[in-house]
């Protein structure tokens, strides 16, 4: 055992705390735990890159990783002494790009009074499809929203089949009383009927927001509408034009309309999830309710004074509820070369009070710490594309800028070549096929719906519950244990796919070459795969190339010059790194000696004639 000592970084409102793992030693785990002995100063600790379990003792908070590996470890421990406590967390190592940062949103208890007051509307889908366990566990759910109703909080309830059903006409007060009359009218809801969404989602939209108040909609269907209006834009544009309001969709099943249900739950600053047959809607629902039981900012706005804030995912601040953190990812740019001292502003509403909070940030111009920013922002930018391509179709610009994101960041996507590894290896991403070490272009892949870059707007069954389900895990991934579970998810997807590939391709798709022979590597938010001996960088395009000789005379005084390239060189021995208008390889043959004008040339080619170190 190794006790140690060591000063905590201050990241907004909160310590952070790293743990860099040593990758090269094959080793056991190294299991671990931090305890703060003055635990009561501290919300429960957070990590971007792991599951992690907090157990408070005794004054002390005890931290320990759910799972013990071979990455590092960071933890974050925010202040408890603010109502909402402000982390920020930045990475920029290559001074040619524009940083990441993360940001995330710890409210502290709340109390009763400063909690925001909602206006709930529930809508249950009671068709003859809905009939037996669904029903009964539809009528749960309802139950279970109910319950977490307080008494400020006001509700209305909604049942349809052939059509709509309202409870009760306005809002009705969450009294003891009026809530157990509720439930009386659940339990006679029987499962009867067709489809007619148009008159429920009329009726869920027909009240006008209420200042001050926080407008809820949960809207739940197995089936697709039968009765009524159909088309599935106009139906959405019911609840598009409702300004104000949180939708939370649920379809249960595969037979549901995921472009409508999508488009619901992208109304305001909702969301849409699918109940898998055989998974509980009970459950679903239920989570929802807890999570969302106790508002304490709503209509939240992002301002940033000495440093740019762009690229920000999710584009839409949500809501911020007790309990529960909201994470932002993002990029910054800074106005000059030296680092930046900003101010972070979070600006919401509680009860119809507007109410600011902030902290004080450097923004660095270098750092190479927490390079898994890139990409948990990059899996956030691919969900919102994703959805953008699901809602609205698919043009050229927009499929472009999936594969340049997918292939950047090493993500697999639909329209991107993914990585095939060789038994044995363990890349962090990959996918699974059976061409066995190669990129695989997609449009060569022989492939079913659910892989086909033609199919990701399918409208109904399983494949497109499957897809809208990946973007949105993307769109809400918050760490990286988070995102390699939607990675895991999207290859599980694509497995089994019969590939018939040409014998070798390019990363990119466009031509041909050498096989991928060593698998794929992460460093500092960028995608590698080993061709030939030399890591690739997959960002790589038709740029000029500056190959120079490692450990050669101009080796080193690149390297003085750019000494962004020092993450990539430290973790692989060979490597190409795109810039800006060049590309530059590392490797066992190229250039020993080069002129000051081309160094100075080669750093303005890689950063850009505007960037600097």
């Amino acid at each position: 055992i190794m006790r140690y000592t060591q000063p905590l970084t201050r990241a907004g409102d909160a310590l952070e705390f790293r743990y860099p793992a040593n990758r090269n030693t094959p080793t056991a785990p190294v299991t671990f735990t931090l305890t703060a002995e003055n635990g009561a100063q501290f919300r429960d600790a957070v990590s971007p890159t792991h599951d992690v379990a907090v157990r408070r003792d005794r004054g002390r908070m005890v931290v320990r990783p759910v799972v013990n590996g071979r990455t590092d470890l960071a933890l974050l421990l925010p202040f408890a002494e603010r109502d909402v406590g402000i982390v920020v967390s930045t990475h920029r190592a290559a001074t040619s790009e524009d940083g990441y940062f993360m940001l995330r949103l710890s409210p502290g208890e709340v109390e009763t009074s400063k909690r925001v007051a909602r206006d709930v509307t529930i809508v249950m889908d009671v068709s003859g499809s809905m009939s037996g366990d669904k029903l009964v566990q539809a009528k749960a759910a309802m139950r279970q929203l109910l319950g977490t109703l307080g008494p400020a909080d006001r509700f209305r309830m909604i049942s349809f089949s052939s059509s709509s059903s309202l409870w009760r006409e306005g809002w009705t007060a969450a009294t003891p009383t009026e809530l157990r009359n509720a439930t009386r009218w659940v339990e006679e809801l029987r499962a009867n009927g067709g489809t007619n969404i148009a008159d429920a989602l009329a009726d869920a939209f027909r009240m006008t927001p209420q200042a001050g108040r926080l407008n809820v909609v949960v809207f739940a269907t197995d089936g697709q509408p039968s009765t009524g209006e159909q088309d599935p834009d106009r139906l959405a544009l019911i609840a598009e034009r409702s300004t104000g309001t949180r939708v939370f969709a649920f379809g249960v099943g595969h037979d549901v309309n995921t472009q409508l249900l999508d488009r619901l739950g992208a109304a305001g600053r909702g969301s849409a999830q699918y109940v898998q047959p055989g998974e509980s809607v009970e459950d679903a629902i239920g989570g929802l309710a807890a999570r969302i039981q106790y508002p304490v900012l709503t209509d939240l706005t992002l301002k940033a004074t000495g440093v740019t804030l762009r690229e920000i995912q999710p584009i839409r601040l949500p809501d911020l509820f007790s309990g529960e953190d909201l994470v932002v990812f993002g990029r910054y740019r800074l106005s000059s070369v030296r680092n930046a001292a900003a101010t972070i502003e979070i600006t919401g509403r509680r009860n119809g009070r507007v109410e600011r909070y902030s902290t004080k940030v450097q923004f660095p111009s270098h750092t190479e710490s927490n390079d898994y920013i890139p990409q948990l922002w990059a899996a956030r930018k691919l969900g919102e594309l994703t959805r953008e391509v699901r809602l609205n179709g698919r043009n050229p610009e927009l499929v472009e800028e999936i594969r340049a994101t997918a292939l950047r960041y090493g993500l697999l996507s639909e329209y991107t070549s993914y990585f095939v590894t060789e038994p044995g290896m363990a890349p962090p991403i990959v996918a699974q096929g059976n061409a066995g070490g190669r990129l695989i272009p997609r449009d060569q892949v022989a492939s079913r719906s659910v892989v086909s870059g033609q199919t990701i707007e399918r409208l109904s069954g399983a494949d497109a519950v499957a897809a809208s389900e990946a973007a949105r895990a993307r769109r809400e991934t918050a760490s990286m244990a988070q995102l390699q579970s939607a990675e895991k998810a999207a290859e599980a997807r694509m497995a089994g796919v019969p590939a018939a590939p040409p014998p070798s391709v390019r990363a990119d798709g466009s031509a041909t070459a050498a096989p991928v022979e060593g698998g794929q590597r992460i460093v500092a938010g960028r995608a590698f795969m080993q061709r030939s001996g030399v890591w690739e960088d997959a960002a790589s395009g038709k740029q000029k190339v500056l190959e120079v000789a490692v450990y050669s005379e101009a080796y080193f005084a690149l390297l003085r010059a750019l000494p962004e390239l020092k993450p990539y060189v430290a973790e692989l021995s060979q490597v190409s790194v795109a810039g800006k208008s060049v590309t530059i390889r590392l490797t066992s043959k190229g250039e020993t000696q080069l002129t000051a004008a081309q160094i100075a040339k080669a750093v303005t080619d890689f950063r850009g004639p505007t960037r600097e170190p």
